[in-house]
Order: structure tokens, then sequence, then C-alpha cells
């Protein structure tokens, strides 16, 4: 039976810039250019609509049963799918003071997706392509309640070592600290998902990633895996260079 506690994700990247006194000004033209920037290189030609290729542990995976995926639920955004081409995904989770139990069981759960998709926990945040932090999600005004977990992407441009320009994407995983005990495992296993590309729900109680938390929290399941890999082979702008030399 699903309790009344649900999942929140947003779906939609955001920008980070920090702007102090007299900087702002400039500061806001950095960040049309960057908001105009991201917004042509993702929907530009130039730049290959294409999948990448599976790495080896999804790329072998076998669904013998016919379990089926819920495909269909996923939502890819104007760039494509939310999938990682570079591995392993670096991801970095907080170690909260006099709290090392709870990286642990985060630890814990997120490494069940390592069996398919390469994982490397790093120590610090700014090398992660995925961020685990213990902090209440941030407030969102159109929303009725605060969330109890929040998965948020951020869509950057950055340059190959050749200067040829790609989109980039980042996750950031809050976690409330008033989840306890199996509900955190049960969060963060749900809420990883999202952030390796299950960009929608499950409609069935069986499944990691539906919609809502539930009394006995499950595995990840055969449909997660048949719907993350059908992802992963589906086509993105994300991690593709630019077809032609920025000075041509």
């Amino acid at each position: 039976m699903a309790i009344r506690t649900k999942y929140q994700r947003v779906i939609r990247a955001k920008l980070g810039i920090y702007a102090l006194g007299g900087m702002a000004t400039a500061i806001i033209i950095v960040l049309i250019i960057l908001i105009s920037q991201v917004s042509t290189i993702a929907t530009d030609d130039k730049i290959p609509f294409k999948p990448h290729p599976l790495p080896e542990s999804l790329a072998n995976w076998q669904d013998l049963t016919n379990k089926g995926d819920y495909f269909d639920q996923i939502e890819p955004a104007n760039f494509g799918y939310l999938v990682f081409s570079k591995f392993p995904i670096k991801v970095y989770i907080e170690n909260p003071d006099s709290l090392s139990s709870w990286k642990e069981t985060v630890s814990s759960a997120i490494l069940k997706w390592d069996n398919y998709l390469p994982l490397n926990l790093v120590e610090q945040p700014q090398n992660a392509d995925i961020k685990i932090i213990r902090k209440n999600p941030p407030l969102d005004p159109q929303k009725k309640r605060a969330s109890s977990a929040e998965t948020r992407y951020q869509i950057s441009v950055k340059n190959t070592p050749e200067g040829f320009p790609y989109l980039s994407h980042r996750f950031t995983i809050w976690l409330s600290p008033t989840q306890t005990g199996q509900y955190i495992e049960a969060a963060a296993l749900h809420e990883f998902g999202h952030a390796l590309g299950i960009w929608g729900h499950s409609p069935e109680q069986t499944d990691v990633m539906y919609f809502s938390q539930v009394r006995e929290p499950p595995p990840i399941s055969v449909r997660d895996i048949n719907t993350l890999k059908r992802i992963y082979q589906q086509p993105t702008r994300l991690g593709w260079s630019i077809l032609i030399a920025p000075n041509t």
C-alpha cells in the first residue's frame, strides 16, 4: 500500500550563477549568454543526435522473462535523453559530521546500480557527475508542500581539449534528514535512478521507480533495468562534440 509521501522531480535544467554588488550587471549578461549558448547548442544540427555506445554491463543485460518496461513514461529533454557517455560515472556523497552510517546506507543503495552502469565514488563534489547531499530539497513555490527527496540537473557547455563545444550535464540529489531506516535507502535508490537518466516514473509498485514511496521498498526490478537500457539506446546531443571547427 502506498503512503502519501511522494518522490518529486523537477523537469527543468538550472544554471546557477551568483552575483555580488557591482558585479550584478556583468553576471546577468554572462547568464544571458550562457542560456543562449545552451539553448542554441541543444538543438544545433551540427551536433550529432544519436545514441552513445552502451557500457558493457548494460549491453550484456538480457531479460529472459519478458517483463517489459515503462519506457513510455520517460520524458526526454529538447536535446534528447539524459544519458551519460563517459564511464565510470563519478558520484559524490556528502559525509555529515557524526553520521557515517548515513553515507554508508546511501552508498550501499546507489552501488546497486553499479551492476548496470559503472560508478565511481569521489571525495570532492566538484569532480562529480552526480552529487548527493543530506539536506531538505529546495522549496518550490509551485508546490503545496516540501519534498522529502528530489533530483535536479544542470546543463552547461564545455569544451574538449581541441576546443570543440559540447553539452554536459550534472545532477544534484537532495535527501531529507527526516528520512529514516529503510526509507533512506529507498529514497537514494529511487532518486539515483532519475540521475542515471530514468526521467519518469513506473506505474507499478514492484519497481524502484514507482511514483510513490511504499511500505516495503522493492529492489531494482527487471523492468527498471529494461527501461534503463532502452533509454541508453536512444539518441541524445549530450556528450557529442560539434562537427565543425569553432573558427570556421
